[in-house]
C-alpha cells in the first residue's frame, strides 16, 4: 500500500471543478500529486496509523443543520471514516455551528497560514446512504443530526464510483450480527409490511449499512408536483419527464470592482411541453428517523417555469465540461401571441 494504479486514480481524481471557487487551503490540496498527497493524508488528516486511503472525490456538500450553505469540500474515504475537508469560509457561514466547529485558530493573524476544517464521519457511525434520482446526489447518515452530510456531485459517474468504493471498504468492517427477535410468527413477519404503500429499494449492506435508492413512486410524485404547477392534472398520464439535472442557475452580478457570476443551485426538470426550476432541498428528506417535526420547506419549490413552445433560441457556450447554456424565451406576458392577432384581425 499504496499502490500505483491507486496513486495514479487518487491524483487525476484530484481535481477542483472549474466553475466553483475554493479557499487557498483547499487549493493546496489540490496542487499535490502522487505520493504527497497520501503523505498529506496521514500527516494532517488520517486519525488511525494503520488505516489506508482509498478514494478521493470534490464535491458540494451540505449539513443537514446547514441546509441553506453548499460549501466545497475535498471528500476523502479511507479504510476508517470518511473526511470532509472543507473550505474555512463555511466556518463563518452560519451562526449556529459555533458549537459544531472549533474557531480557536479562525483569526490566525500569520497570512502564509490557511486554515480548513475537516469533518469526520467514522464508518462505525455510518448507518444508511440515501441514492438521489439519477445519481446526482448522495446522502450519508449516522446517528444524530450532526452525522449527516449530502454530497451533491451532480454526476452520475462520481456517485457511482465512491458507492462502488464506499461498498468495498464496508466489507472490511467486522460488525456484529444483529440479534434475531425471540419469537417470530406469521403477524409479526408479514402484518407491518403490509401497509399499501410502496417503500423505497433498499440494499442492506453486510455491514448492516443501509443503501436506499428511489422508487418509481417517487418519479411519479415529481411527475404529480409539475402537472399542479402546469394546472394540467387532467393530462397527468401523458405527462413525461424527460430529463431531471442539478445545474446552476446563473445570475450576472455588476459587482464593485467588476462584473462577476454568481451560481445558484437548482433542479432542472424537461417536461415534453415546459421547462422548469425548481429550488430542491437535497439535505432533509427522506425525513431521519430522529425527525420530530418535518422539514420548513418542501422538497421542491418552483422557481420558474416556461413553454417550450416560447422557447426561441438556445445558446451554447463553447468551453469544455460543464457546458453553459443560456435559454431565450419569447413569451409576452404569457400570452399566446397568434391567438391575439387572429381575434384582431378575423372576427369579433
Amino acid at each position: 500500500y499504496p499502490s500505483e494504479f491507486l496513486i495514479q486514480k487518487i491524483t487525476e481524481d484530484n481535481q477542483i471543478p472549474v466553475h466553483l471557487r475554493v479557499s487557498v487551503s483547499l487549493q493546496y490540496v489540490a496542487g499535490l500529486k502522487g505520493s504527497a498527497l497520501v503523505e498529506f493524508f496521514h500527516s494532517n488528516i488520517a486519525e488511525v496509523e494503520n488505516e489506508e486511503l482509498r478514494h478521493l472525490m470534490w464535491s458540494s456538500v451540505l449539513f443537514y443543520k446547514t441546509p441553506n450553505v453548499e460549501v466545497m469540500a475535498c471528500v476523502l474515504l479511507s479504510t476508517k471514516a470518511i473526511y470532509f475537508l472543507l473550505d474555512d469560509s463555511f466556518i463563518h457561514a452560519d451562526e449556529h455551528q459555533s458549537d459544531f466547529w472549533n474557531q480557536d485558530n479562525s483569526d490566525c493573524e500569520n497570512n502564509s497560514f490557511h486554515l480548513s476544517c475537516c469533518f469526520v464521519l467514522k464508518l462505525n457511525d455510518l448507518q444508511s446512504v440515501n441514492i438521489g434520482l439519477f445519481d446526482q446526489y448522495f446522502r450519508v447518515a449516522g446517528h444524530s443530526a450532526d452525522h449527516i452530510v449530502t454530497c451533491l456531485t451532480r454526476d452520475s459517474y462520481n456517485t457511482h464510483a465512491f458507492m462502488q468504493q464506499l461498498m468495498a471498504v464496508l466489507s472490511l468492517l467486522a460488525r456484529t450480527p444483529s440479534p434475531e427477535p425471540i419469537d417470530k410468527d406469521f403477524y409479526s413477519e408479514f402484518g407491518s409490511k403490509n401497509t399499501g404503500k410502496m417503500e423505497n429499494y433498499e440494499l442492506i449492506h453486510s455491514s448492516r449499512v443501509k443503501f436506499i435508492y428511489p422508487n418509481e413512486e417517487e418519479i411519479g410524485d415529481l411527475a404529480f408536483l409539475v402537472a399542479e404547477k402546469m394546472d394540467d392534472l387532467t393530462n397527468l398520464q401523458s405527462l413525461n419527464i424527460l430529463l431531471y439535472v442539478l445545474a446552476f442557475q446563473v445570475d450576472h452580478v455588476e459587482g464593485p470592482a467588476q462584473n462577476t457570476n454568481s451560481l445558484q443551485p437548482k433542479t432542472l426538470i424537461l417536461t415534453s411541453s415546459d421547462l422548469f426550476l425548481f429550488d430542491e432541498d437535497y439535505i432533509s428528506y427522506p425525513l431521519p428517523e430522529f425527525a420530530k417535526e418535518p422539514p420548513k420547506r418542501d422538497k421542491y419549490q418552483l422557481a420558474d417555469g416556461r413553454r417550450i413552445r416560447d422557447l426561441d433560441r438556445v445558446l451554447m457556450g463553447y468551453q469544455t465540461y460543464p457546458q453553459a447554456l443560456t435559454f431565450v424565451f419569447d413569451d409576452v406576458q404569457n400570452q399566446d401571441l397568434m391567438q391575439n392577432l387572429t381575434l384582431d384581425h378575423f372576427g369579433d
